[in-house]
């Protein structure tokens, strides 16, 4: 009986070494062929005021509601800004995962907007090996005060677009950076004003704790794009902020100069300077809901 059982494990210990062998290879081969996507390099689709790297996934609407209270250094007697507040509602939907389209009004200037949003680079390792996500983004932008801003009364001098490329990387699973080259372009503006301006965004998010990000959100307008002079006098747009995510919901609180939260507005119209405490305190909540559910194949 001895023997049998001896050369039992002389015949079949080594398939066993063979068979793990087999396995750890072909582990290893699965591993090299997967591609692994990054997720969740900010929050939300938005940085602050403008759009993040991020979509709203295929078949969601996320609902929109943000705020810009007056100026702090406008003291205790309105409440440090408090008693005076821009508003912006909107929603966005995710045509696909890559695809996003949206639409707001904002208080100021009484404005609609709209926006599509394409994202055709995904950060990802594996196989399919890619140093960053990136997107395009085309907003259109219409004016709807009583009164037509254009003394000849042309509709079309109500209109502005954007255009912007959207490069980001999510380097850790704690920091997150991009940067978005962005082209405005106004159909009216002042007599020594520009109708298009180019700027350069940063976006930057820390995450801090497992539900808590610090962000920032900074625009540059090189050169003399914007009025410097002592009637209009316009300023680079900054915005420092948390992410707080509870559930469903997302809240960014954050300290900013601008108050109005459309491309045309943060970018080419912040008349507040940070040097001065014209700072405004906001926050953007935003809330998911699931309207079409992907089939699982």
């Amino acid at each position: 009986m001895k023997k049998h059982c001896l050369l039992f494990s002389l015949l079949f210990t080594p398939l066993f070494f063979l068979s793990a062998q087999e396995g750890d290879l072909l582990s290893l081969i699965d591993e090299e062929e997967r591609t692994e996507y990054v997720t969740a390099a900010f929050k939300t689709n938005r940085v602050i005021h403008g759009h993040s790297i991020e979509n709203t996934a295929g078949g969601v609407l996320d609902v929109k509601i943000a705020h810009r209270f007056g100026r702090l250094n406008t003291g205790f007697f309105e409440f440090y800004g408090l008693d005076n507040a821009m508003a912006r509602i909107g929603a966005d939907y995710g045509i696909t995962d890559q695809l996003t389209v949206g639409l707001g009004r904002n208080g100021f200037l009484n404005t609609f907007d709209g926006f599509l949003k394409y994202k055709f680079l995904r950060q990802s390792t594996g196989k399919k090996n890619m140093p960053v996500s990136a997107a395009l983004l085309g907003t259109l932008e219409f004016r709807a005060t009583k009164e037509n801003p254009d003394p000849e009364g042309q509709a079309s001098s109500r209109f502005a677009y954007t255009y912007q490329l959207l490069v980001g990387r999510k380097f850790s699973q704690a920091f997150s950076l991009q940067l978005m080259p962005t082209l405005v372009h106004r159909n009216l503006v002042d007599f020594n004003e520009q109708n298009d301006v180019f700027a350069i965004g940063l976006g930057a998010r820390q995450k801090i704790t497992k539900r808590v990000a610090l962000t920032l959100e900074y625009y540059y307008v090189p050169g003399d794009q914007l009025p410097s002079d002592d009637i209009n006098r316009y300023y680079n747009s900054l915005a420092i902020g948390f992410d707080i995510e509870t559930g469903g919901h997302v809240f960014q609180l954050h300290f900013t100069n601008s108050t109005s939260m459309i491309h045309r507005g943060f970018i080419t119209e912040t008349t507040g300077n940070w040097a001065d405490g014209d700072i405004h305190f906001g926050f953007n909540i935003a809330r998911v809901f699931t309207i079409d559910k992907p089939e699982i194949k």
